[in-house]
């Protein structure tokens, strides 16, 4: 791989500093003066004056006019469901009419309904589908995901979940990063036996997954209609021994004290968070792992209940933000169009989402030291948008998909790659 410069930058938002908690989200990190940046072999060289950065530039280098658009770091979606089979269309009908989430689901719906679909699917079909929707998530300026297993809820399916995500990582456009999630519901086999269900994750799918040797992190739904909080220890522990980060679903309906267990076992991060306590405000906040907010979801439920992302901003907590893509309960095709709710219901400053999205949606996942903020060393994913400032991306709500997708120093989306030569 040679060298890419792009050039003609407009406002270069780095994220550049770490993780930010606190005031430190809404702390400006625009780059003055630069208009130019240059990677080489899949990593930022520089970013400045372009002048200074020509300078640098190797024999063979691909020049990119940007034409004086703004540059952000590419996004990162902390928390997907991308691989699925199907869809469940009729529920959001069903919950105008007034059927809730846990409603559907206890009737045979919502994951369940997925997980049937997902049972019988092809294999290349659900890579196809998870494709197409990657490549959605890379016009909105993604360049990175997480992805999680947990619509087979059996050892074989849950496996080839997760070869799935595999085969999508090599395959493009986004970097995936796994999570096993068998622990996402309770398949209709185990109505009876939850015990059973839980030492078969336990005790089988979770050493199949760890041969397997590619997931990152497990995740488990801590939540009513879920596991409840001695099943979600046990499922964690067991994770943890053989070798998995930890991810936690919590607080979406009710606190079972999934925050408080989350933090005290080192999870990564703890997402959802609509109900949370105080004491799991003030948990997150002395502590290591991330509060990773997922506004799409209330949305798309018709729910006004907001996880209260200021308070945890105020206490110090470490604030991500994802779009919990997935069929059911929040069907949102990318980042793009949580942006704005992010802003307006969360009351989250534009520059504060954006560091949100980036950097600490990177930290989220463990990669804060190669990804999410435009800094030498680090990889050269950006993504370029048609606006003159953040605020701008906030302002035309769901209109301004990325003018460019810059993956590893090559442009996954956007404008063909120009021909090798200097920048005229």
């Amino acid at each position: 791989m040679g060298d890419l410069l792009l050039h003609n930058l407009g406002s270069v938002v780095t994220a550049a500093g770490g993780p930010r908690r606190g005031a430190a989200l809404a702390r400006p990190s625009v780059a003055a003066g630069a208009d130019a940046l240059l990677a080489r072999d899949g990593l930022i060289v520089v970013i400045g004056a372009r002048a200074d950065v020509e300078r640098q530039c190797g024999r063979n280098v691909v020049a990119l006019d940007c034409g004086g658009r703004l540059a952000t770091p590419g996004l990162v979606d902390c928390h997907t469901h991308l691989i699925y089979a199907g869809d469940r269309a009729d529920e959001f009908e069903q919950r105008l009419g007034g059927a809730s989430y846990l409603e559907i689901l206890a009737a045979g719906g919502g994951i369940l309904a997925t997980v049937a679909k997902t049972r019988a699917a092809d294999e290349e079909d659900l890579l196809a589908t998870a494709r197409a929707r990657a490549e959605v998530m890379a016009r909105d300026g993604v360049t990175t995901a997480e992805v999680k297993s947990g619509y087979a809820l059996t050892t074989d399916g849950e496996v080839r979940m997760l070869r799935v995500a595999r085969r999508l990582n090599a395959a493009g456009p986004v970097e995936i990063i796994p999570t096993f999630m068998g622990a996402h519901a309770l398949p209709p086999e185990y109505a009876s036996r939850r015990a059973a269900f839980v030492k078969l994750v336990c005790d089988e799918m979770i050493p199949a997954v760890a041969r397997e040797g590619w997931a990152v992190f497990a995740d488990c739904f801590c939540d009513r209609g879920a596991f409840d909080l001695a099943e979600t220890r046990a499922v964690l522990n067991a994770a943890r021994a053989a070798g998995f980060g930890l991810r936690l679903h919590a607080d979406e309906f009710e606190p079972l004290g999934g925050v408080e267990l989350a933090v005290e076992l080192g999870a990564a991060s703890v997402d959802h968070l609509a109900v949370i306590t105080d004491d799991g405000v003030r948990a997150l906040a002395s502590s290591r792992t991330a509060a990773v907010l997922l506004p799409g979801t209330t949305v798309f439920l018709g729910s006004t209940h907001f996880a209260p992302a200021r308070r945890l901003v105020e206490a110090g907590a470490v604030v991500a933000l994802a779009s919990d893509h997935n069929p059911g309960s929040c069907h949102a095709a990318s980042l793009g169009v949580i942006l704005t709710p992010a802003a307006s219901f969360l009351k989250l400053r534009p520059i504060e989402v954006i560091h949100a999205v980036t950097v600490n949606a990177a930290y989220a996942l463990g990669a804060a030291d190669r990804l999410g903020s435009l800094e030498p060393g680090k990889q050269a994913d950006v993504a370029l948008f048609d606006a003159g400032d953040v605020n701008e991306l906030f302002y035309d709500w769901g209109a301004r998909p990325a003018w460019a997708t810059v993956k590893r120093g090559a442009v996954i989306h956007g404008p063909a790659a120009p021909s090798p030569g200097r920048a005229s």
